[in-house]
């Protein structure tokens, strides 16, 4: 393999491969990568060092006179100057220009070729370039050789820390975004999750500039009819599980976009949890783990290299990244007619929202800028009781526009293209966590694929007297009486005062958002 000239970057070493096979990468990170193996099934076993999650209070944004009026500046999208973001490139640079091995991804985000960007990533790390080898849509030789010049260039060196003496700088770690020059910056993480959401962040400023929603969530198609339905979700919701449906399309997992063509994944691979993952339980998941899959900070026995998923040990955040191909059910290319259904999942750890009600526009967007799930007690440090969490749009951190923005491009769409919205909880029923009982994978896909059928749309319902929305009473394969929260509960008052109790968190979290948002979104708010 000849070596790839990067000069145009500022970058002179002598051996740089490009879209190396993943045989190759995997040699490389054997050799020059302590700590990295193989797993018993075949998947690369790496590990991102001391940061093994997202650092979001690190994110920049170059604040620029073409785009500052657009974005959504605060705890979300924090500025930085422009000289402080080229002193970090240059740092970047510096570092690449000293590595004796660096390695090239060109590759392409967004299946559609109408709304297609062409990225390149630059990196040290072996393990790196495979996480984006998998991540991205892979371009066939003819595409490689005619790429020309990419739209968005990533220059990780997140192996070297930030000069915390820049301006802007609050840690060692920054991961910097400038949409002027089409660059991010990584600079004091390896954790690779960092690449995947910003080109995630990209796709999220430039869809919505041309009328397009960009949707953290993921998607799957009838075999039959071609149309879709895309399930948004915070972690732990089901959205990654749900979405592997053996009897449905998978379109993706993650991040998709919708245009008046209908739906397309942004990414040509899935990045899964793998904590607790089981043959039995997720099966389609679980076998896509093979050679050419990424394992990203798991725990294995050294013996014979099987992976414990179930040891957190090291972290919490043990996750898979594998080409979308690897599972069964893909529809390759990543592409669907327009969603009959819009499904919002949450894990209400307070066990008063209902297993499924249907949403009108305007609830849609109230709970679409909502973005609601729970904790639960034991999952972090200093929470002992159920704790409302929201994250607008269900993907907070990868905002670049107000969250208003997102919402009205979800309500023309769900209007133009007659979607139905659900609000789908995967949490507890008959009571909060430590009462009641978490709702079963069994019966939450009972409820997905009554959605799907469209038997749900004939269902009966009733509104619920303190969230408004349409409950729906009857549902096959489950039990009825679940259905209906305060049913469902011993406690009668114990159920109003809980449910009183996460309404008020709603109506004050949705305060942050309020200004610009019609009356007709702010009826949708619960009535406390």
């Amino acid at each position: 393999m000849e070596s790839f000239d990067l000069s145009e970057h500022g970058i002179n070493v002598d051996w740089v491969m490009r879209n190396p096979d993943p045989s190759m990468l995997y040699e490389e990170a054997i050799r020059y990568e302590p700590g990295t193996s193989i797993s018993d099934t075949g998947a690369l076993i790496a590990y991102s060092g001391e940061k093994t999650g997202r650092s979001p209070k690190d994110k920049r944004v170059v604040k620029h006179k073409n785009s500052q009026e657009d974005i959504w500046w605060g705890d979300v999208n924090y500025p930085l100057e422009q000289h402080a973001f080229y002193c970090n490139r240059e740092r970047a640079t510096d570092y690449l220009n000293i590595c004796p091995h660096l390695y090239v991804i060109d590759a392409f985000a967004g299946w559609d070729p109408e709304y297609q960007i062409k990225v390149r990533v630059i990196c040290s790390r072996p393990y790196h370039a495979l996480f984006m080898h998998n991540m991205l849509i892979r371009p066939t030789e003819e595409q490689l050789k005619d790429f020309g010049k990419p739209d968005y260039v990533i220059y990780n060196a997140g192996t070297f820390p930030a000069n915390r003496f820049t301006t802007g700088m609050t840690s060692k770690t920054s991961v910097d975004l400038s949409i002027e020059d089409g660059e991010i910056v990584i600079l004091g993480t390896e954790y690779a999750g960092e690449m995947k959401k910003g080109i995630f962040t990209v796709m999220n400023y430039l869809m919505p500039k041309r009328g397009i929603l960009s949707m953290h969530c993921s998607a799957t198609a009838d075999k039959q009819t071609g149309r879709s339905s895309v399930l948004f979700g915070l972690s732990g919701t089901g959205k990654t599980t749900l979405s592997a449906d053996p009897k449905r399309y998978l379109i993706g997992d993650d991040e998709h976009c919708w245009t008046d063509n209908g739906i397309f994944n942004i990414e040509g691979g899935c990045y899964a949890k793998a904590i607790y993952l089981s043959r039995e339980n997720e099966p389609e998941i679980f076998q896509a783990l093979r050679y050419g899959a990424v394992l990203e900070n798991v725990v294995y026995d050294e013996a014979r290299h099987h992976v414990d998923f179930n040891d957190t040990s090291f972290t919490q955040n043990t996750r898979g990244a594998y080409p979308i191909e690897y599972m069964t059910s893909a529809k390759i290319p990543c592409v669907a007619d327009h969603p009959t259904d819009v499904i919002f999942l949450t894990c209400d750890a307070f066990g008063v929202l209902p297993p499924v009600s249907k949403l009108t526009p305007e609830q849609a967007m109230y709970h679409f800028i909502s973005g609601y799930t729970a904790k639960v007690a034991g999952t972090e440090m200093g929470v002992n009781e159920p704790e409302a969490t929201f994250s607008p749009c269900f993907g907070g951190p990868f905002l670049v526009w107000h969250p208003g923005k997102y919402a009205d491009l979800l309500a023309e769409k769900i209007r133009k293209y007659n979607a139905n919205v659900w609000l789908v909880n995967t949490g507890w029923n008959g009571g909060a966590y430590g009462v009641g009982n978490r709702i079963s994978l069994q019966h939450t896909r009972a409820i997905i694929d009554a959605i799907h059928s469209g038997t749900l749309n004939h269902a009966p319902t009733e509104v619920d007297p303190i969230f408004g929305t349409a409950t729906v009473t009857k549902c096959p394969d489950v039990d009825s009486k679940m259905l209906v929260p305060h049913n469902s509960w011993a406690d009668q008052s114990a159920y109003k005062e809980t449910a009183k109790k996460l309404a008020h968190a709603f109506n004050q979290n949705f305060m942050k958002y309020s200004s610009g948002v019609s009356e007709e979104v702010l009826a949708a708010a619960p009535q406390v």
